[in-house]
């Protein structure tokens, strides 16, 4: 009897054990953990410039002129703040090289040193001047050193309703030699928050999405090349400048044709080495650092990390030349950071530091400002490691084996195509989107790789490829399943001569297109009613509404009768798209969850998401645009939400009406 139960027992804990390791979910926090540094009450670190010392410091800079040095920020006890430098101007950026401090004020490249030894900065030296016009938006970034010893910086354009280069340089990477001396190299930048020198001395910076740029994108800068935006051409007839286009030249091209198109007119105008998809990666694009850790910090070495501000969160990169130029992928990696993540900078250790802020710069995350290290805890995750051109295809590869049937399985994968309009208007929706057949699936014999071929590829184009219901040979999820390929050039080689199992039927691969393609769909709907029922004589109550900068309505309370006859008037005169929907009572956040969801078709829905709790709705105004829209009052009485669902704006862009009896 004894024996039985000791069996019976052992075989329950066999079968429970098989089961708990079937199709283990997991998350980025089972193997990346996200460490905060305590800051003190009285120090306000809106972080704008992160430097590693090496003697295990941790330097950072602030939105407010100061720079503090941070003792124990590893854990390896109670971290301690002391202020080093005060009295600067909105310090972007911060360097350490040779005992010295080097930052990038807004009119200014600055050396910073302590020569008494005393622990507070007592040498302020210009290295170089700026000119500024005086326009808020002229932000100024780094310095970032490259290998040679020289150092890069980048200047925002003005804001005047549209980037312009008020200040000269303004719009511009610039190289500044030791001695101050400055060499314009590449313009076209609207707002370079993130750049770097890469491990072959190759600059690389991050745009976010505004005039001229349709989304977030990640371009390789070289002389006299032109990344797009037009404001910093006002400055390309000084003898200096390495390219001599003027704004008149981008005429023939303001169309809205796809930048792809733009670029063989335009010789000067520098493709994206990867587009980050608006709102479905991120919305905000800043800090860029490379993988050298060696494996410290996982599977990824090698590759890239790039911050996101609004979404408050790290994205993936991979890089490969092609036809001698730079192109790549991006991938989800980490988010939930605790604030507006602007820099990136890696530990001595190959943990990452991020430094953050938020103020004026909505986010996801809700601190003001924070200081948080992320640490690898040594578990590979399963990811779509990375994604390589092929001349007929792509081929993925995978951290882990991937199990054998589900790698060659069809309805596991999907590949989309589509671009963005290339014009001086404020971003851009996607345009183009359309599914690709894939005709074969060739899976690599370690398991790890699987390339896709394709009937056809389209240059130019990013590709949405995801890889659904993956698991690894231990059973586990895929953490991310999706990834955008930038493909500017087509690989020179030979097409994939295809086995009859591995070719993918026109039938089951049209089938499966049409299922992906039904999934969303925008549905015709009264709850945005732009022309006055017929049966009205005029509205009962009138709502005006507009924005104000920082993601905010310039109203934030109406109160209206239950049951009455309502205008809504929205006036977008904000710099960025916006939209306002009511929601039922309690349901925005689920709504504005539901609206980050829709993909590729976000912009299509005007990013309103199908759902019961949406009540009425404008449609995604573009800045300096309005609509009206016509509605009948909820008959119960309640707090109702209006919010802008276009992602990442929702956290902060809201108000209430209230229906009263």
């Amino acid at each position: 009897m004894f024996n039985k139960l000791i069996f019976s027992t052992f075989f329950l804990l066999i079968v429970f054990s098989s089961s708990a390791q079937k199709n283990v979910v997991q998350s980025e926090k089972d193997f990346y953990s996200l460490k905060t540094i305590a800051i003190p009450d009285n120090v306000k670190l809106e972080v704008g410039g992160i430097a590693v010392m090496p003697d295990g410091r941790i330097a950072a800079s602030t939105r407010r002129g100061e720079i503090w040095i941070i003792q124990n920020a590893y854990g390896n006890g109670q971290p301690h703040f002391s202020r080093f430098a005060s009295g600067l101007h909105e310090v972007l950026g911060l360097a350490y090289k040779d005992g010295a401090f080097y930052c990038t004020q807004r009119g200014e490249l600055t050396k910073i040193e302590d020569k008494n030894g005393d622990g507070i900065a007592d040498s302020y030296t210009p290295v170089t001047l700026f000119q500024l016009s005086g326009n808020y938006h002229e932000y100024a970034y780094g310095p970032v050193f490259d290998k040679n010893g020289d150092m890069f910086v980048t200047l925002n354009v003005a804001w005047v309703g549209y980037g312009d280069g008020l200040g000269k340089w303004h719009g511009w990477l610039i190289k500044v030699k030791p001695d101050g001396t400055q060499e314009p190299i590449a313009t076209g930048l609207r707002s370079p928050a993130g750049f770097m020198v890469n491990s072959n001395n190759d600059v690389f910076y991050a745009e976010n999405q505004g005039d001229w740029v349709g989304s977030g994108r990640v371009t390789h800068l070289e002389k006299g090349d032109f990344a797009g935006n037009a404001g910093g051409l006002n400055w390309t007839k000084e003898p200096a400048s390495p390219l001599k286009l003027t704004k008149e030249d981008l005429k023939q091209v303001d169309n809205g044709q796809p930048m792809y198109e733009a670029a063989k007119k335009i010789k000067e105008l520098k493709l994206p080495a990867v587009w980050f998809p608006h709102t479905i990666m991120g919305i905000s694009t800043a800090d860029i650092i490379e993988d050298q850790t060696n494996g410290t910090f996982g599977p990824f070495a090698g590759q890239y990390f790039v911050a996101d501000q609004g979404h408050s969160k790290i994205m993936r990169m991979s890089l490969e030349k092609v036809n001698g130029a730079y192109q790549g992928a991006c991938y989800p990696f980490y988010e939930g950071f605790a604030s507006g993540l602007v820099r990136l900078r890696w530990g001595l250790d190959g943990s990452i530091f991020g430094g953050m802020t938020s103020r004026g710069w909505a986010s996801t995350g809700k601190a003001e400002y924070a200081l948080q290290r992320l640490v690898w805890n040594g578990e590979t995750p399963f990811e779509m490691k990375n994604i390589h051109a092929l001349p007929d295809g792509f081929e993925v590869e995978f951290t882990l084996p991937v199990n054998a049937a589900k790698l060659k399985d069809p309805k596991n994968y999907t590949v989309k195509s589509f671009t963005y309009m290339y014009h001086h208007q404020y971003g851009s929706p996607i345009i183009n989107n359309q599914s690709r057949k894939i005709v074969g699936i060739v899976p690599s014999a370690d398991g790890r790789k699987v390339k896709l071929v394709l009937d056809s590829l389209i240059p130019g184009y990013i590709h949405e490829i995801r890889v659904s219901n993956l698991e690894s040979v231990e059973q586990k999820s895929l953490l991310h399943d999706f990834g955008y390929y930038t493909l500017n050039n087509i690989p020179e080689g030979n097409k994939t001569v295809l086995k009859e199992n591995e070719k993918v039927s026109m039938q089951k691969g049209m089938m499966h297109e049409m299922k992906e393609m039904e999934k969303v769909k925008p549905v015709a709907s009264k709850k945005r009613q732009t022309i006055m029922p017929t049966d009205w004589i005029q509205p009962d109550k009138v709502l005006k509404l507009g924005t104000k900068p920082g993601l905010k309505y310039d109203v934030t309370n109406f109160e209206i009768k239950a049951g009455s006859k309502v205008r809504l008037i929205f006036n977008n005169n904000d710099d960025m798209t916006h939209n306002v929907v009511i929601v039922a009572p309690g349901s925005a956040d689920e709504v504005a969850t539901l609206s980050l969801k829709l993909g590729l078709k976000g912009s299509e829905l005007n990013y309103v998401p199908v759902s019961s709790k949406v009540l009425f709705h404008t449609a995604l105004l573009q800045p300096g645009t309005s609509e009206s829209i016509y509605f009948v009052a909820p008959s119960t009485p309640g707090e109702y939400t209006f919010v802008c669902t276009f992602p990442g704006h929702a956290s902060v862009m809201r108000g209430i009406i209230k229906v009263v009896p």
